[in-house]
């Protein structure tokens, strides 16, 4: 497969909040058990991860770390066997109850959306089930959203099925973002885009986080939008997080998914990608072993 050379190099990734900046999730001695006694399966095991205030976490690790599961629990749909997760200063389990909304966003793989429901009615979905405002500016809420996200307002009345990859992105955004929740988070942000759609959305996301003041945790397998995004890289691994820092620094802890993930031809050509201001970065990385 060729490489797509014209593609732009991305503008620089937020800079990262003040390391005494409010904690937003905080992770402690968590582990994760599926099934029992001879079928038991072990996914985490005293996992602890922080996530402070205008942060964008990236969280990484092979197929079967528990990525999508993490974001479970911290969305409070799953409870972990062991251990505790904090969310805004009270239990994950409390998001399951009413307002969870208002608190925190999420933005699933595939957008998501309600088939039956036009755009601005997906987009204003948790706020007509509060039942707490008039439609008409529940309806005018979510026109400023749909507006937020870059869509022009003849959009609103599209059928999800009439919508582009990039569209659904978009829209499925404004609706995780239509209460003004402190955290958003998301599973596979860019899946399913072109390159071009996928720069856009990250530069997108780029704006709504320095806007909006998120806090954000994604999961991504894309290195593109990864080091275009980016405050921080979580690593799991050996059912825990083995790095959580910069992505300058994650790239030269000495693990063997670090070196097959960031500096095999894929991690090398997404980090060619980083602005000039960031060269130093850039060319510290070390060699790939050899295997």
């Amino acid at each position: 497969m060729e490489t797509d050379v014209s593609r732009p190099a991305f503008t620089q990734a937020p800079a990262p909040p003040p390391k005494d900046a409010p904690v937003v999730v905080d992770i402690r001695n968590l582990s994760t058990v599926f099934g029992s006694g001879a079928d038991a399966f072990t996914v985490h095991k005293d996992l602890n991860l922080t996530v402070r205030r205008g942060e964008i976490v990236s969280l990484v690790g092979g197929s079967g770390t528990g990525k999508t599961v993490l974001l479970r629990h911290i969305l409070g749909l799953t409870t972990p066997t062991t251990g505790t997760v904090t969310v805004l200063g009270r239990p994950a389990s409390e998001l399951s109850t009413a307002g969870a909304a208002a608190r925190v966003g999420m933005l699933f793989q595939h957008g998501a959306l309600f088939s039956a429901f036009n755009v601005l009615e997906n987009i204003g979905f948790a706020l007509q089930e509060q039942g707490t405002l008039p439609p008409a500016l529940v309806r005018d809420a979510a026109m400023v959203k749909l507006q937020m996200v870059g869509l022009k307002p003849e959009v609103a009345t599209r059928m999800p099925a009439d919508l582009s990859g990039g569209m659904i992105k978009r829209v499925a955004l404004a609706r995780a973002l239509i209460m003004d929740p402190p955290l958003l988070l998301l599973d596979e942000p860019t899946a399913g885009l072109d390159p071009n759609g996928s720069d856009e959305f990250c530069e997108l996301l780029k704006e709504m986080h320095a806007a909006l003041g998120l806090t954000v945790i994604m999961v991504t397998h894309d290195l593109d939008s990864l080091f275009a995004l980016s405050t921080t890289v979580a690593v799991l691994a050996e059912k825990r997080v083995i790095i959580e820092g910069p992505p300058s620094e994650v790239v030269r802890f000495d693990h063997p998914f670090i070196h097959h993930f960031f500096l095999g031809e894929r991690g090398r050509r997404a980090m060619a990608a980083v602005p000039a201001e960031h060269e130093e970065e850039r060319v510290a990385v070390p060699a790939a072993k050899e295997s």
